[in-house]
């Protein structure tokens, strides 16, 4: 795959530098000639993309069977000899696996009556082997148990896993889970046995992490394949990637109740089923079954939080139709009243292609539980139970499936190379997001300053943007000091699930909205969830994915205690000042402060003036139109956060193009 990136990071670029007037025209050197494109690379390079994906959806399959006690199912995806090692418990081959998964469960095993079972395994971060025939994996992951007679627990750690190409399946080698912390719903979590907690090895290197595939050894074999197959399966990858951007957009849109946008996403005729309640068709009906949570829009002390996790996609051989399945785990309540709830459901939508956009078709949502936060799912929860189990997807050996769709017009080599390339920046853009998770987490401030561009700019929380790893680096190191311990007491995760990832035309640049969901834990206190607000870039840089621009937006939503949730937060004393940015300002001052801003900074901590705190709503800020109809959300920022501030910093003022804003076919806005 460098040979993609070098053919574009060589000739693109060059032609890219030209536009904005950094360079002067110059013909490649012979040292940047890159090789032909052939009918042979080019299947090689495919199949391995469809490598990557698989590995993903593997994982994702384990998490979709776990909720239904399918043990045998999950054994299956192991290969013969793996092994299973969970903590300090080791079982090999399937049988054996397929036990440990079913004594471990117990009656928390979704399927005795009132009985919860929910795996999370997600925020992938892939790494192909150079023979393209095994790979490493890191997920975060979470577990919420019950055995519907009163008891429930929560779990939560990280997943270091191996993978194995066996009789032309990706197949789990090793799952290697370290638990970080547990307990009872009653009580709360906190860090696994009470201990100090180690920071988990990493199978990456920050330059790894931006490089999902690396450069094949050798000459590529024979295809065996003929350009119109080729070109139908990049264009499964390409919709695969339209279409769980529609889903995940789709969440987002729920979290704020913005209905109109909803709406939008939705093709004529469409319909939306919810298990137990009914079926729900048309515009007006879509937009009943989405008020059944409440009007247009939040109001103070308001959350509707619907996180969409383990997105599986399976686009059909039409070309013109798709179908995604997923986990939608919900955290909604009024601070109000003081309620709250959990939500835990199964969504299974079909999608169709229509004017080359993606559109919501059917909507099929199977909820598991609805639990009052004050006391848990441990009895069942309120809800009646499922009526159904939606359908399972099977997505494997996507280069032997038959990727149907009419043939193909497109026969030029280097354009499908293109095509290609947009799918492999959803991958890359996903690591990097996965590895500053890792690297956050674990404080390790010189890897998290590694990934980032050259001239890529970072936000510190509440103080502002710092240029360059050099200066992001001795900013993390001015708040963190220059060698925080490995064995931590307590510790803030940074999850970015839910990515929305918009590739540039040229497969060069990205941008990504995602999460921030931060379960807290420690040895001594009951662990608690806070939310906020990712919106970032990413680009290619000498054939390494990196961050260009990083922004949090914190907080929208935070949980009091344990025990009160985020229904216990009191409304702010209006007459109390602006709570004071951080002690980085002055410390080691900002290229950009954070409250130089405007109103893109207004009700932030250390932005301008106007501090809002939860149950206040903060502005929800999007760096994109609706995606189906381009309506402009009410807080729309399209550039980088800081780049009204400093416009020298936008990506295309150095050579990358901006990724679609609006609705898109193949990178290009449809205005």
């Amino acid at each position: 795959m460098r040979r993609l990136t070098r053919r574009l990071t060589a000739t693109a670029s060059a032609l890219l530098l030209v536009a904005a007037g950094m360079v002067a025209l110059q013909a490649p050197s012979a040292a940047a000639a890159t090789p032909t494109i052939t009918l042979d690379t080019l299947a090689r390079d495919l199949v391995r993309v469809e490598s990557l994906r698989e590995v993903k959806d593997v994982q994702r399959t384990y998490a979709h069977l776990a909720q239904y006690g399918r043990w045998s199912d999950m054994a299956a995806l192991f290969s013969t000899d793996a092994t299973f090692q969970w903590g300090d418990e080791t079982v090999t081959g399937r049988p054996a696996i397929r036990d440990w998964l079913e004594a471990d469960a117990g009656a928390m095993n979704g399927v005795n009556p009132g009985s919860l079972h929910t795996v999370i395994v997600d925020q992938p971060l892939v790494n192909l082997s150079v023979d393209g025939l095994s790979a490493k994996a890191r997920w975060n992951g979470f577990r919420f148990l019950g055995d519907g007679a009163g008891a429930a627990r929560i779990e939560g750690g990280i997943y270091e896993n191996e993978y194995v190409f066996e009789n032309g399946r990706w197949r789990i080698s090793l799952l290697h889970y370290y638990p970080q912390y547990e307990g009872d719903y009653a009580t709360g979590w906190r860090n696994k046995d009470l201990a100090l907690l180690p920071i988990v090895p990493y199978h990456f290197t920050p330059d790894e992490a931006g490089v999902p595939i690396p450069e094949p050894v050798g000459p590529a074999p024979r295809a065996g394949t003929t350009v119109n197959k080729v070109a139908a399966r990049i264009d499964k990858l390409n919709s695969e990637d339209a279409v769980r951007n529609l889903q995940h957009a789709y969440g987002y849109y729920v979290d704020r109740r913005m209905w109109s946008d909803v709406v939008d996403l939705f093709a004529n005729g469409a319909s939306v089923s919810i298990d137990n309640v009914g079926t729900f068709r048309g515009a007006a009906g879509v937009r009943q079954a989405m008020e059944r949570m409440g009007p247009e829009n939040l109001s103070q002390g308001i959350l509707n939080e619907r996180i969409q996790f383990d997105t599986i996609v399976d686009v059909h051989t039409s070309g013109t139709q798709a179908t995604a399945r997923g986990i939608e785990f919900a955290m909604v309540g009024d601070a109000n009243t003081r309620a709250a709830s959990w939500e835990i459901s199964v969504f299974h939508n079909h999608f169709v292609k229509q004017g080359g956009v993606w559109k919501l078709k059917d909507m099929n949502i199977t909820p598991l539980v609805i639990a009052p936060y004050s006391t848990g799912w441990g009895d069942g929860g309120i809800a009646p139970a499922p009526t159904r189990v939606p359908a399972f997807l099977d997505v494997e050996a996507r280069s032997q499936q038959n990727a149907g769709g009419a043939a193909s017009s497109n026969r030029n080599l280097a354009d499908l190379d293109r095509r290609l390339a947009r799918s492999l920046a959803f991958d890359g853009a996903e690591n990097v997001s996965m590895a500053y998770t890792a690297y956050l987490d674990d404080l390790r401030i010189y890897d998290m300053a590694q990934i980032h561009a050259e001239f890529g700019h970072k936000l510190s929380p509440f103080a502002g943007y710092f240029q360059g790893p050099d200066r992001i680096r001795q900013a993390g190191v001015t708040v963190y000091g220059t060698n925080p311990s490995t064995m931590r007491a307590s510790i803030s995760y940074h999850w970015r699930p839910q990515p929305v990832i918009l590739v540039s035309e040229d497969g060069r640049s990205a941008t990504m909205r995602a999460r921030l969901l931060q379960p807290r834990t420690s040895r001594t206190n009951a662990g608690a969830f806070n939310g906020a607000m990712y919106n970032d870039e990413f680009v290619l840089e000498n054939g390494i994915w990196r961050i260009w621009s990083l922004t949090i937006d914190e907080f929208y939503w935070q949980s009091t205690n344990w025990a009160g949730g985020w229904a216990a937060a009191n409304p702010r004393n209006p007459s109390l000042p602006d709570p004071a940015p951080s002690t980085l300002v002055t410390r080691y001052p900002p290229d950009v402060l954070l409250s130089s801003m405007g109103e893109r900074s207004r009700g932030f901590q250390g932005g301008s003036p106007g501090y809002i705190a939860w149950p206040g709503i903060v502005p929800m800020w999007f760096h994109y139109k609706n995606p189906v109809s381009g309506r402009e959300p009410q807080f729309y920022w399209p550039q980088c956060a800081p780049c009204e501030v400093r416009p020298d910093w936008r990506m295309t003022e150095h050579g990358w193009q901006q990724p679609p804003l609006g609705p898109q076919v193949d990178g290009v806005d449809l205005g």
